[in-house]
């Protein structure tokens, strides 16, 4: 019963969380603490069966050729160091407080996002001189560490700011975001916090087949109904994971 508890939530997570580009950790992260895992095992478990969510999206979207291989790179050389940075200290420091003020960031990116009729609904590329990059890079650094450190909602961060920085739309910043956020950054925090910490390996199997079908799911509907529902997508998510992390 708890595999197939598992498995349901995690589908059901990361399809919404690849339509959206982020909050997988909504749903997932607290179940498995309610299924009794400790906070640092759970979210060591949760992060490697986030990686599934972020192969799943890559299978759908390697077929639309979306990510520019430049700027692809850029992100992960930027974010990557942040993630094992805010892996490495999580497990030592309490995160309520650090979960409230996340929570009223990601209500306000949900917030913000709404008041914004045309944001992120056409492709224009902004900040890519020098000056642009190495701020655009320092985001994504620090997105990089809440990504490691608290797993629930960073996603949406990294979203938003490839649109709102970068000047990408909303499907092009949520593929970046699955891809590289999802694969990579969710790998290596996955990693680290396995070599630190504990995972509950019995669980993974059915936490990795929901997220890889939810992922390639997810992935799917976000290229098939465009930019207008991915944004409302996002909000939604934004606004139900921001109030879920300030109560706890």
């Amino acid at each position: 019963m708890d595999q197939l508890i598992l498995f349901a939530v995690s589908l059901i997570a990361n399809l919404f969380s690849a339509f959206s580009g982020g909050g997988a950790g909504l749903l997932q992260l607290p179940v498995l603490i309610f299924l009794g895992l400790p906070f640092g095992v759970a979210l060591a478990t949760h992060k490697v069966a986030s990686v599934a969510l972020g192969v799943g999206a890559t299978l759908r979207h390697m077929r639309e050729d979306t990510l520019e291989r430049g700027f692809t790179l850029f992100v992960l050389g930027t974010g990557l160091p942040g993630v094992v940075l805010g892996a490495s200290l999580i497990l030592q420091v309490p995160g309520r407080w650090a979960e409230i003020a996340l929570g009223c960031l990601t209500l306000g990116l949900g917030l913000y996002s709404g008041s914004r009729r045309r944001l992120g609904q056409e492709y224009r590329p902004s900040h890519r001189d020098r000056s642009g990059m190495v701020l655009g890079g320092a985001g994504l650094f620090f997105l990089g560490f809440l990504n490691g450190s608290l797993t629930s909602g960073t996603g949406l961060f990294v979203t938003l700011w490839l649109v709102r920085w970068f000047g990408l739309d909303y499907r092009r910043a949520v593929a970046y975001t699955l891809v590289l956020v999802g694969l990579f950054w969710n790998g290596t925090g996955a990693l680290t916090l396995g070599l630190l910490g504990d995972i509950q390996w019995a669980w993974l199997p059915a936490l990795l087949a929901g997220s890889l079908l939810g992922g390639y799911g997810g992935a799917h509907l976000a290229i098939a109904k465009g930019n207008r529902w991915i944004k409302r997508a996002f909000e939604v998510i934004s606004i139900l994971v921001g109030i879920k992390l300030i109560l706890g």
